[in-house]
């Protein structure tokens, strides 16, 4: 477990969708154990059908506050996943001069689901689950219990 990160940051593009929902499920998982945080290249207010695929699951996040890069109030991480290609650009020119590991998740955006309710829904809902699969993979040690 030593090799784990002790602060993550979650990016995405306006820091509404997918990187709420990837630091909402973090903290879930492993809040107790990790300091987790996201932003945006631009901040939007948080999307409602985000907040209901969280619901859903029974995690609150109707409370987020979207912010970018330089609203930041600390750039201690350890790894910063970016969710895509526009944050991944960000996130590699905020660690040019810090010691931090940048891994790029390129994940959909959901919000390009045209369709009814239940379609969107769908939609935000295979966002959240597959970034639910991928965390429990990416940390496995972490999520063993405490001994």
């Amino acid at each position: 477990m030593a090799d784990q990160p002790d602060a993550v940051l979650f990016t995405c593009t306006e820091n509404a969708i997918r990187s709420p929902i990837a630091e909402a499920l973090l903290k879930h998982l492993l809040g107790h154990r990790i300091y987790v945080d996201s932003c945006g290249v631009r901040a939007s207010p948080i999307d409602p059908f985000a907040v209901a695929v969280l619901e859903e699951i029974g995690i609150d996040r109707s409370s987020h506050r979207s912010k970018t890069f330089d609203d930041l109030e600390d750039t201690s991480y350890d790894l910063i996943i970016s969710l895509s290609p526009e944050a991944q650009h960000s996130a590699v020119e905020m660690t040019r001069t810090m010691a931090c590991d940048v891994e790029f998740w390129n994940t959909f955006d959901p919000s390009l689901v045209e369709g009814n309710r239940e379609t969107r829904l769908a939609a935000y809902r295979q966002v959240r689950d597959q970034l639910f699969e991928r965390l429990k993979r990416r940390f496995p040690e972490d999520l063993k219990p405490d001994v």
